[in-house]
């Protein structure tokens, strides 16, 4: 037997179990992963709460949890090339990434060699918020030099977003919570809190004006972009855009090819770095992802198994 996160019905936290499942085994065209780390994003516990989600990823109960993953491939099927026992590797599997054991398809899902140097730890926190904030950045058509305003810079998403932005020879302002600006500071972005009254800090920190703006959590970094006279073609969001329908949204669909390969070597260079913000073991799941869903850690969070 092995051990698998799964819910039987959608719901809250209280839908998500530790459940222990029949080993699965790798079948001619599989690639089985024996999973050490798997990183939490909004859309693992979204996905349970939300059955027009979990429609739009063909997900229905009962189903797995968690998409990010690292591991260490034990078995290989006989049809599948470029992979063999013993290999690191990382990737996403979404709604199955919380187990001991996940079962990718070759070449259909997201599988990659971790490269040396890069830990398993920070490997399985690549792929969605790597790869989502890869296609904000491309959106934006962030050029060296100019002025950008990213809201939510301290999550998941705006981590990699910000480093991202930072390295194409941006200078970005921030927002987020007072208490997380030490942090967003050593990550080179000069913070602004964000609510009432973000338009006038941010003329006051840019009084040149801002180039571009991508809004990663809720709605009031887009509507101050627009306000401050930024042209909704460069400005975009990676949630609901319905209250700015003018404005584009991206996921991590719409990340260009060989984001996640040149994520993967700006971290090995220590170009890009991944804070982890707390790890939980896998019968302490809950707790993680009751502190991922509250939205004030800084930086990623990991289940270890």
């Amino acid at each position: 037997m092995s051990r698998a996160v799964r819910y039987q019905r959608f719901g809250g936290l209280e839908v998500l179990e530790l459940h222990d499942v029949p080993e699965p085994h790798a079948g001619p065209d599989e690639v089985r992963v024996r999973v050490t780390n798997a990183g939490l994003n909004p859309l693992d516990w979204q996905i349970p709460a939300e059955p027009d989600k979990a429609t739009r990823f063909g997900i229905t109960p009962p189903a797995g949890f968690g998409t990010d993953f690292a591991g260490v491939v034990d078995e290989v099927g006989t049809e599948v090339g470029g992979f063999s026992t013993g290999d690191r590797v990382y990737g996403a599997a979404i709604g199955r990434a919380v187990a001991d054991f996940l079962l990718v398809k070759n070449h259909v899902e997201t599988l990659l060699p971790t490269p040396e140097g890069v830990s398993d730890e920070v490997a399985s926190t690549l792929s969605v918020s790597g790869l989502t904030a890869s296609a904000v950045i491309a959106a934006l058509g962030i050029r060296a030099g100019e002025t950008v305003l990213i809201g939510g810079a301290a999550g998941g998403v705006g981590i990699f977003a910000v480093q991202l932005a930072k390295m194409a020879g941006a200078r970005v302002l921030g927002t987020a919570s007072e208490r997380t600006f030490e942090f967003l500071r050593g990550l080179g972005v000069d913070p602004v809190a964000y609510g009432p009254g973000l338009i006038d800090r941010v003329r006051a920190m840019a009084p040149e004006g801002i180039a571009a703006a991508a809004d990663l959590f809720a709605k009031d970094t887009g509507e101050t972009a627009l306000e401050l006279g930024v042209s909704a073609e460069r400005i975009c969001t990676v949630a609901d855009n319905s209250k700015l329908p003018d404005v584009r949204m991206v996921g991590a669909i719409d990340a260009p090819p060989g984001s996640l390969e040149r994520i993967t070597d700006a971290v090995r260079s220590s170009e890009l770095t991944v804070p982890i913000a707390a790890t939980f073991p896998v019968e302490q799941f809950r707790e993680a992802v009751t502190l991922q869903a509250g939205r004030h850690a800084h930086g990623k969070i990991v289940v270890t198994l």
